[in-house]
């Protein structure tokens, strides 16, 4: 069974995930945003040092605590990994009071029916053994959808469950995570059949078992109430998916019982350069923000 203090917090508790979990892909353009230019790493292992960095400044900050901060995923460099000389999920959760969560997907296949699933994960029982072994409490796993094209959406959430299924076998909970993109035409047709494929799996999980999801802030508020009281979700957490921080947090407080998951929303505004006065200033500013819209509803 996953750890029972961890659920009761994720279930009931006030805040909202900060998504510490740039990968291979993003690091770069995260860590410019941050203030750190292409010309100041030379290869990988240097830019995932400094973008360690990033997120152990985080971390360390003093408001970065489980009063406002209900969980955090990780990259998997980042799980094996320390803050403040201890193993990351072991420092969230001992030192912060912040439940540990571990990106686990490698990635998206080439579009096909208007939606990008998954790349396979033949080393995933191995990563999830590690992962529990660790002290992660669950994992995320994202795909993206573009088009509201039936065949394809039937697809990605029908993976997400499978997926999902391998990582409920290891005693963790998994976050499915099908991401509308925000910029397409037919966003809201797409919502529409999702939430229905959703429900549909849903329905069909054993009564012993509990998923979370994270999605794309919808184009109709509360469209997603029916997923926030289904038994078989113990959270709907919202992605800001290229959304700025103010209009992420609009949307979401217009969205009873959903909470942030935000990743380039939490670090908008922190630069390498500020001091850590100026930097503890802002991540506190910035998580308060999230928080109230994550509990406004």
């Amino acid at each position: 069974m996953p750890n029972q203090q961890q659920a009761d917090k994720i279930r009931s508790g006030q805040g909202f995930i900060a998504a510490l979990d740039q990968s291979g892909g993003s690091t770069p353009k995260a860590l410019g945003l941050y203030g750190v230019s292409e010309d100041q790493f030379s290869n990988d292992a240097e830019m995932f040092d400094l973008i360690h960095a990033m997120r152990a400044r985080i971390v360390a900050a003093p408001a970065f605590t489980g009063e406002k901060v209900l969980g955090a995923i990780l990259f998997e460099m980042t799980m094996d990994r320390e803050f403040g000389g201890k193993p990351a999920a072991a420092a969230l959760w001992d030192d912060h009071g912040v439940v540990p969560f571990l990106k686990i997907d490698k990635g998206l296949e080439a579009e096909a029916d208007g939606v990008q699933l998954m790349k396979s994960m033949p080393d995933l029982d191995d990563l999830l053994t590690r992962a529990h072994g660790l002290g992660v409490f669950g994992t995320k796993e994202r795909s993206v959808i573009q088009a509201a094209n039936p065949v394809g959406i039937a697809a990605i959430v029908a993976q997400q469950f499978e997926v999902g299924a391998q990582v409920l076998a290891h005693d963790m909970v998994p976050i499915l995570e099908p991401e509308v993109t925000i910029s397409i035409a037919d966003k809201a047709d797409a919502e529409d059949l999702l939430r229905a494929e959703l429900l549909h799996h849903l329905d069909h999980l054993p009564a012993t078992q509990q998923v979370m999801l994270k999605l794309s802030l919808p184009e109709v508020n509360n469209h997603y109430a029916a997923l926030v009281a289904h038994p078989r979700v113990m959270k709907v957490v919202a992605l800001s998916g290229g959304f700025s921080r103010d209009a992420a947090n609009a949307r979401l407080a217009h969205n009873t019982g959903v909470i942030a998951s935000f990743s380039r929303a939490l670090t908008e505004g922190l630069s390498a350069q500020q001091s850590d006065a100026d930097f503890n200033a802002m991540i506190a500013e910035t998580i308060d923000s999230i928080y109230r819209a994550s509990i406004a509803g």
